[in-house]
């Protein structure tokens, strides 16, 4: 009996040691995907329209956020920023007019505490000399044609992206494309340049595009910032050109998948006669001859 008593007082403490190591791991555990979150989170879905002491994008230049507007203010345009400016709030007003009329959409997953972990992460970068968030200083060297042939053989997927991404023709198309054109899940890049404001806003798109459909797959396989420079390059070709859109392709590619239904149908349809046929005709043939 005592032995026995002592066997579930031994395992009971050995329960309860195990029960404190796991919550101490997990309270590491999660500290730390905390203090990673922020970070990670600003480069997936903020850094392709704002720096942290890099300059003006799309968006505002963030650094010293804190010190233009109140905090309850900031946690709530980050939560809803199309309702704080349907509300008519000046300061939002101000800042669409200053994007040139671009309105910030919420991110994806945004919740007030990680709102406020943001502002924390915004407030710290902005003490340091250089932020990990200042952006990608591309170089502002006149694009060559070479540069232009770069970007069109890396957005066609002739040259495979370093990083192992999916090639920008398998979800965009741009106008000058022939044949069938390119993909129709993303947007018409054709006045890419234009819409982002130049070659710095565009670079900072390519290298976290925000999308909900690209974000997973160029947070894993991001564009490598030599393959930029060309693809900006690309781009700015295509908006200067601005060719109408090529509507005979569009065309061409429905008509291709009308035939292509249609035979499909027709071999289908002899394929299910021909069986039918060779149940039948034997039937008949037994009965005529009975």
């Amino acid at each position: 009996m005592q032995r026995s008593r002592k066997s579930q007082t031994h395992a009971g403490s050995a329960r309860i040691a195990a029960a404190v190591s796991f919550a101490f791991v997990s309270l590491v555990i999660c500290s730390t995907l905390r203090a990673q979150v922020p970070a990670d989170y600003f480069k997936q879905n903020c850094a392709s329209c704002h720096t942290i002491g890099g300059g003006r994008l799309t968006g505002p230049d963030l650094k010293n956020l804190s010190e233009r507007q109140e905090r309850d203010w900031l946690v709530n345009w980050m939560l809803d920023p199309e309702g704080t400016l349907k509300s008519g709030d000046p300061y939002a007003v101000k800042l669409q007019k200053e994007a040139r009329g671009a309105v910030m959409t919420r991110s994806p997953g945004i919740t007030r505490s990680l709102a406020v972990a943001l502002l924390d992460l915004i407030d710290q970068e902005s003490q340091l000399e250089k932020s990990q968030f200042a952006g990608t200083q591309l170089s502002d060297r006149p694009l060559l044609q070479e540069d232009i042939d770069e970007g069109t053989a890396l957005f066609l997927g002739q040259t495979k992206l370093k990083n192992g991404g999916p090639s920008c023709i398998g979800c965009h198309t741009v106008n000058s494309l022939t044949g069938l054109g390119g993909g129709r899940l993303g947007l018409n890049l054709t006045r890419a340049y234009a819409r982002l404001e130049g070659r710095k806003g565009l670079s900072a798109w390519l290298l976290a595009p925000p999308s909900l459909t690209m974000n997973p797959i160029f947070t894993k396989h991001p564009i490598d910032e030599e393959e930029v420079l060309p693809l900006v390059a690309f781009l700015k070709n295509e908006t200067e050109r601005d060719e109408p859109a090529n509507v005979t392709a569009m065309i061409n590619f429905m008509l291709y998948g009308i035939g292509g239904a249609v035979v499909l149908l027709v071999v289908f349809d002899l394929l299910w006669n021909r069986r039918f046929r060779g149940v039948r005709q034997p039937m008949v043939n037994e009965s005529y001859h009975n």
